[in-house]
């Protein structure tokens, strides 16, 4: 297990040591499938129905956050030259974008829960927190301690 940790850390950093960017994604990328499969223990026959449903959920995931930033959160940052009018209809485009957001998740929710177990479901929404937890934690590391004040 201190092997483990040793070598997911060591990992971490190895990945903030290099340039920005694509790279860094897709060395994130390749950690956090390390991670999951670890902590998951998939068999062989989970992990290859697994991760093409991950794998997708992923891209969904991300193509609707980037539609977000370039629809909605660009235009927030100017909200004091915002209407009334433009700033009601920002609303209701961001709600819009939280409902599709949850819809996706319930969806693939029910897509994994068919292929892995609803206990390694729990385990990996878990471990997904845990990844990101670990991750801002190196990267406030790397940078020199946690907040300023």
């Amino acid at each position: 297990m201190k092997n483990k940790l040793f070598l997911i850390t060591l990992l971490f950093t190895v990945t903030f040591s290099f340039s920005q960017g694509k790279e860094r994604r897709d060395k994130i990328k390749s950690l956090k499938v390390a991670f999951l499969t670890e902590r998951l223990e998939l068999s062989a026959k989970e992990a290859q129905q697994f991760w093409p449903v991950y794998n997708d959920y992923e891209q969904k995931r991300e193509a609707l956050r980037k539609k977000e930033r370039t629809q909605i959160r660009s235009k927030i940052r100017d909200a004091a030259d915002l209407t009334e009018k433009e700033a009601a209809n920002l609303l209701t485009q961001y709600l819009s974008f939280e409902e599709e957001e949850e819809e996706l998740d319930k969806s693939f929710i029910k897509d994994i829960s068919k292929v892995i177990s609803a206990k390694k479901t729990l385990l990996l929404l878990r471990s997904e927190e845990e990844f990101k937890r670990q991750l801002i934690k190196q990267y406030r590391h790397n940078k020199g301690g946690g907040p300023r004040q």
